[in-house]
């Protein structure tokens, strides 16, 4: 289309179109904008849960919902269906980028590697130590799992306000160190947050694994058989006792690496693909019309889309809604939390909030610090180029904004307490909101600008 004048116009979703980014960097800028996002939801959950809406909001919440035909039905609150339901599409995502960063990303290179995953372990352990000092026994002991996550959208889209003040390595540090403690998180929800096992559904689980298995040897490079199953086995795994979510994962690690098309081969037959399409389009430019070039165009579609990993296919087409719907769902339905401001000061000294905000303000600074200190005093292993430690003390304090995950496993562990799981997501709250403002504060007026790097924008999705 053109304006008057002669110049060719091109509307805004074009220009979206048209530009390019690495896998990362769509993460990273998908994740940051789902932050700011993150914020709005949750900060209008607190809104409902405090306002005369509050009882039609919580009402909401526990109306059932089922689903399936009679004698096959799953039937749930519109809670739980969030909780163990939507949230597998979020563990699902998690484990393709974890499996992504593994096979050709910031985890690939051992070396490279080390330094994140040590600042992960370190920011997991030192959390969850100082939370079990606050609460060495009894059931508020069962949260000290909480303290240990790092909520990677609020992180990112926190770091990212900061602009050209941080340098581009810095966002690729925390995203590998928040994918490890994301699958740190996946292992303590499956080994130490299993109440009971139902082994016949357990056996059903590992059936449906081995399929999944059988598929990807097989070379099935389609992406939906394999998400038929992911279905069963989440089924499964919600009847076994282990948690729902983590059929996600599972999944995850089963969608094939590799294209069913080698792009060498797929490069030295597009040029002819091509002239094909130009001589069918020269006799008729109408592609209604013209079934020949209808055809042709169709098979490049099909040639463009099996050159691609169904792994890397899945993780672009399910980013956005993870990031941008399920995620902003489950802060609507987990942060409305009822705040009596007469005793909030009471609700800080309790031994569970105090524990959460210790270990994710004090621990996580302490625990990503130290052990990169360490890593790198004993030669092990160097900060990314351009990193110093007042960086490290920055990604320290972002690390405390424990959000998501922590809510989730608050969840867990509380689910027959209520009164400690409202004490748990004040905690969680107010843990978050001192960390990101602290780690945003250390880092504008430590860091130093960096005009080789280009401003990193939040303007929208890409």
């Amino acid at each position: 289309m053109k304006k008057p004048g002669g110049k060719e116009y091109v509307a805004p979703w074009e220009a979206v179109f048209e530009r390019v980014l690495s896998p990362l960097e769509e993460f990273i800028h998908r994740q940051s904008t789902s932050g700011v996002l993150l914020m709005l939801c949750a900060a209008s959950a607190l809104y409902l849960a405090n306002s005369h809406w509050a009882e039609a909001y919580h009402h909401l919440l526990e109306l059932p919902f089922t689903v399936g035909i009679e004698g096959f039905q799953l039937s749930k609150s519109i809670h739980h269906w969030i909780n163990d339901g939507l949230m597998a599409i979020f563990f699902f995502v998690v484990g393709l980028e974890l499996k992504r960063e593994i096979f050709v990303g910031e985890l690939a290179d051992p070396k490279q590697a080390l330094l994140p995953i040590l600042a992960a372990i370190g920011g997991m352990l030192i959390p969850a130590l100082i939370y079990m000092g606050f609460n060495p026994q009894g059931h508020p002991f069962d949260g000290w799992g909480i303290p240990m996550a790092t909520d990677i959208a609020f992180a990112l889209g926190t770091l990212a306000l900061l602009g050209n003040r941080i340098p581009k390595n810095l966002l690729t540090f925390l995203v590998a160190l928040a994918i490890v403690d994301d699958l740190g998180a996946v292992v303590v929800i499956a080994v130490f947050y299993t109440e009971s096992l139902y082994l016949p559904a357990l056996a059903v689980a590992g059936l449906v694994l081995g399929l999944l298995a059988a598929l990807n040897r097989g070379g099935i490079r389609t992406p939906l058989p394999y998400l038929l199953l992911g279905v069963v086995l989440w089924v499964a795994m919600l009847k076994s006792g282990v948690h729902a979510t983590l059929a996600g994962i599972l999944l995850a690690f089963a969608i094939p690496m590799r294209p069913k098309y080698d792009p060498r081969r797929f490069l030295s037959q597009i040029g002819s693909m091509v002239e094909q399409i130009r001589e069918a389009y020269q006799r008729e430019p109408n592609i209604l019309k013209n079934h020949l070039l209808s055809d042709k165009v169709q098979a490049l579609g099909n040639g463009v889309s099996l050159v691609q990993a169904p792994a890397q296919v899945l993780e672009h087409k399910l980013h956005l809604p993870s990031a941008y719907l399920v995620i902003p769902i489950f802060a609507l339905a987990n942060a409305g939390i009822p705040v009596d401001w007469s005793s909030v000061s009471e609700v800080i000294v309790h031994p569970v909030a105090s524990g959460i905000i210790a270990g994710l303000v004090l621990g996580k600074l302490l625990g990503i610090v130290g052990f990169c200190w360490v890593a790198v005093k004993l030669g092990w292993t160097t900060l990314p180029a351009g990193l110093n430690f007042r960086h490290i003390i920055g990604v320290g304090l972002m690390g405390g904004i424990g959000f998501t995950m922590s809510i989730f496993v608050a969840e867990l562990g509380f689910a027959s307490h209520p009164q400690d799981l409202l004490i748990a997501k004040t905690g969680i709250l107010l843990a978050s909101a001192l960390a990101g403002i602290s780690g945003f504060l250390w880092l504008y007026f430590t860091a130093e600008p960096n005009a080789g790097d280009p401003p990193h924008s939040t303007a929208g999705p890409h």
